[in-house]
């Protein structure tokens, strides 16, 4: 529209930023009230966005100041829609069947990281905006159809509900606190994406490393993709079922090695191959680090814990692309991508030894707290 980078800067600030400000009393009120309404009120809140998007691209309108208020009102459903899925998942699939059902909903959602903008930029070559959002307003609706008739018991414990809304946030982060397997599974992930991540860094290593042109750096980002999409249909298959501490930090820590050869390679074919270990590595971490935090946590606990837990995620991928981007102007690409490699190894030595609990969990119900009480109604 008015082909001002910034522009396109400010759409995902618009978007990010109520996110994450809302993220906290978004989990409160996931543990106080029916999710299930929640996580409806939310995409028809989406779905509403995505009508005044149509509507103003077809009357034309182009002033950006309701553009970036539409994207803001986004970006508030958006703090609700994350927290109240995940919390959701444990409420209507089996115990025995968690662990692949979050791996099947890792699954779902790499591809629709992967898969969304290109059906988005082919919905738009075909019918233009108008076409995009009416899709996105399609499927938003579709999910609150296909979500409505799922029966969602509560299983744990009402908040109390005249506890202040700061008391229960502080509870919150107490009960994380307390929990170190939930503490270092999540702060494990924040800081080894955080510092060791190389994504950012792809489209200077194509051009001034490897030599490549846009096909070469769509490459390097599809091998990553393919990893993590290989290994998550495997893990829904087949969960893992022993060892699932220790394994996860050995998917940290070869994640860590892989950005390492990826940092040092001159090569096409083994930057490929690195990439595709990462992802593959990165996917394991992404499974285990979910259902720890699914049987670690009690059900009335469940907003605002994953409300965390998305807010360390979300931090990790901006602050680490950010951090590999200085970092790149500082030193360099290649000095920058090893140095991430090596902290993410650094890291891994570290929480080995701080979270003795967490290395030490054999099957995912073993990190079941004792104090996860019987279902009982949620208020609706």
């Amino acid at each position: 529209m008015t082909r001002e980078p910034m522009a396109l800067a400010y759409v995902g600030l618009a978007q990010f930023i109520p996110m994450l400000l809302l993220l906290m009393p978004a989990g409160d009120l996931i543990d106080r009230y029916n999710r299930k309404v929640i996580l409806m009120i939310s995409w028809g809140v989406q779905a509403f966005c995505g009508t005044i998007l149509f509507v103003f691209s077809a009357l034309k309108l182009q002033d950006l100041r309701l553009i970036y208020a539409a994207l803001m009102l986004y970006g508030c459903a958006r703090a609700f829609t994350g927290p109240a899925l995940q919390s959701l998942l444990p409420q209507i699939v089996p115990r025995d069947q968690l662990p692949s059902a979050i791996a099947t909903n890792s699954v779902i959602m790499r591809c629709s990281t992967v898969g969304g903008p290109l059906i988005g930029g082919y919905l738009y070559w075909l019918g233009g905006a108008e076409l995009t959002y009416s899709v996105c307003v399609a499927a938003f609706i579709a999910g609150i159809l296909f979500l409505a008739p799922v029966a969602t018991p509560f299983a744990g414990k009402p908040v109390e509900l005249g506890s202040s809304a700061w008391g229960r946030f502080t509870a919150g982060i107490a009960f994380i606190r307390s929990r170190p397997i939930i503490l270092g599974t999540i702060s494990l992930d924040l800081f080894a994406v955080l510092l060791g991540g190389v994504v950012a860094l792809l489209p200077i290593y194509a051009h001034e490393v490897l030599n490549l042109g846009p096909q070469g750096l769509g490459m390097l980002r599809a091998s990553m993709s393919l990893g993590e999409l290989g290994v998550g249909i495997y893990l829904s298959m087949r969960p893992l079922q022993r060892n699932v501490g220790m394994t996860m930090f050995i998917a940290v820590g070869l994640f860590g090695v892989a950005n390492l050869v990826f940092a040092l390679s001159t090569l096409f074919w083994l930057s490929c191959l690195a990439l595709l270990v990462a992802g593959a590595a990165d996917m394991v971490s992404v499974f285990i680090r979910s259902a720890l935090v699914q049987f670690s946590t009690p059900d009335n606990m469940r907003g605002r814990v994953n409300a965390v837990n998305m807010l360390f995620i979300g931090s990790s991928n901006e602050l680490g692309e950010f951090r590999a981007g200085t970092s790149a102007s500082l030193v360099g690409a290649i000095p920058a991508a090893i140095m991430g490699g090596v902290c993410t190894l650094g890291v891994v030595g570290a929480w080995m030894t701080g979270f003795k609990s967490l290395r030490q969990v054999d099957r995912f119900a073993d990190a079941s707290p004792p104090d996860v009480l019987q279902a009982q109604p949620v208020k609706s």
